[in-house]
């Protein structure tokens, strides 16, 4: 096994950090330090909870939000923050590296989530620093078998717009303190900003940024990150544009622009707005973009393939361009893929054998997938029924879902199931929120 694929072999199944935040002294913020409860910011935000689910509804500023968050999961993001830092210390990521990096960032990201950290700093207790490296996560990540696709028109039952995601790879981080897993600290997050649009998102606490969700105006985005050679600390990382996209997105190409600027390292997005409705696929690196819909040529290129009104990606490049920043061979596919997987030279048939068992069940459900069929045909090809490849990358432990949630944005729908302890999210109880009907609710 080569040494560029020993690395990237090794992000399988866990997180590398690889660009934090850290301290700001900024002449506009005078927040202190010190924690302390605000009756007055609390009366904004609440926690619940149902069928096991913490609901954590924010309202009001930036700065309220992140105070709110803070406050009410206090014990929830220090656990988050000590595991953490200890996944980074674990792949060489110092504290003193992280604080030098965002020092690089801090000018990129927009003044909303720097008030924010400020409210969570107070509401928790940590210092404003410890929240910055909270935040290392979303900088450049790897999340070596992640799921996202849409489907609409002729696709679904009805012509309704679903959109789908998985998030795996991060089921081994813990505090080591508490013993307490990540993803055993997972909260949906109801979100309402006084100057921005409302929207609903599965984060784990602590979570200032996006990893995947809806908002009000029907759009919606999932990220698959992207190792790639192409990387640079110039802008703002991915998590906090699908954050942006969910507080400032009205329409597909406002969110599209957002996700566009300002790029960092390798990443995938599938973008939607139900509205259209549309899908659109976003491959980017620190220079290189490809925006595709599901007719572009590029989807085709063997050994992918299209599907009418599907737009569907695992953790791999599939446009020409940016795959050679990531492997020497473009095709991961077929016996010589699997050989070359088995003495450790392609690690990117785990994401191809991925990529074709979720596309092969997506053509047998055609025309008929909606909230159920969907999360149903998800969890049915995780559990490596479909496919006795993908079944082989299971037992060695390769998708291991924190999340999975098919949403149909246009209505505010998300049928959603959570890792819990041992158990991973593809065999953990389902359950059915609605946005809109969640923000209607009030303070127990």
């Amino acid at each position: 096994m080569t040494s560029q694929s020993k690395k990237f072999f090794s992000l399988i199944s866990v997180l590398i950090f690889l660009i934090p935040l850290s301290p700001l002294i900024n002449e506009k913020l005078c927040f202190s330090d010190t924690p302390f409860e605000n009756n007055s910011i609390l009366n904004g935000g609440w926690l619940e909870e149902q069928n096991g689910v913490k609901i954590l509804h924010l309202n009001g500023s930036y700065y309220d939000m992140g105070y709110q968050h803070g406050f009410l999961l206090k014990e929830e993001v220090l656990q988050n923050f000590r595991a953490f830092i200890d996944a980074s210390n674990q792949h060489g990521w110092n504290y003193d590296k992280l604080v030098d990096i965002w020092e690089v960032m801090k000018n990129y990201l927009p003044q909303d989530f720097i008030e924010e950290m400020w409210g969570m700093a107070n509401g928790s207790g940590l210092t404003f620093e410890q929240v910055t490296i909270l935040h290392t996560v979303p900088a450049v990540i790897n999340l070596f078998s992640c799921w996202g696709s849409a489907a609409w028109g002729t696709a679904t039952t009805d012509g309704t717009l679903v959109h789908v995601r998985s998030l795996d790879g991060i089921y081994t981080i813990q505090d080591p303190i508490s013993g307490t897993y990540l993803h055993d600290n997972q909260v949906l997050i109801i979100r309402k900003p006084e100057n921005g649009f409302a929207s609903m998102c599965p984060q784990f606490s602590g979570d200032i940024c996006c990893w995947g969700g809806i908002n009000e105006n029907g759009i919606a985005i999932g990220e698959l990150s992207q190792w790639c050679t192409d990387t640079t600390f110039h802008g703002i990382n991915g998590a906090f544009r699908m954050r942006m996209v969910m507080d400032y997105a009205s329409t597909a190409s406002d969110a599209l622009d957002i996700m566009n600027s300002n790029r960092t390292c390798g990443w995938n997005f599938i973008v939607t707005d139900s509205k259209i409705p549309n899908g659109f696929i976003v491959e980017q690196t620190a220079n290189l973009l490809y925006v595709g819909e599901w007719m572009n040529p590029t989807e085709s290129i063997p050994p992918f393939w299209t599907i009418e009104d599907v737009v569907r990606r695992g953790n791999l490049f599939i446009n020409p361009l940016l795959a050679a920043l990531q492997r020497d061979i473009y095709d991961p596919s077929g016996f010589a893929g699997f050989a070359r997987f088995m003495f450790g030279k392609n690690s990117y048939f785990v994401v191809w054998s991925q990529y074709k068992a979720m596309s092969d069940e997506i053509e047998r459900q055609y025309g008929n997938l909606d909230l159920d069929t969907t999360i149903w045909l998800m969890r049915h090809v995780y559990k490596g029924r479909t496919s006795i490849i993908f079944n082989f990358m299971r037992k060695i432990g390769v998708y291991q879902p924190a999340h999975q949630w098919v949403a149909c944005p246009e209505r505010g729908d998300m049928v959603i199931s959570f890792a819990e302890g041992k158990t991973l999210a593809d065999k953990t109880s389902i359950h059915y929120f609605n946005l809109f009907e969640l923000l209607q609710s009030e303070i127990p």
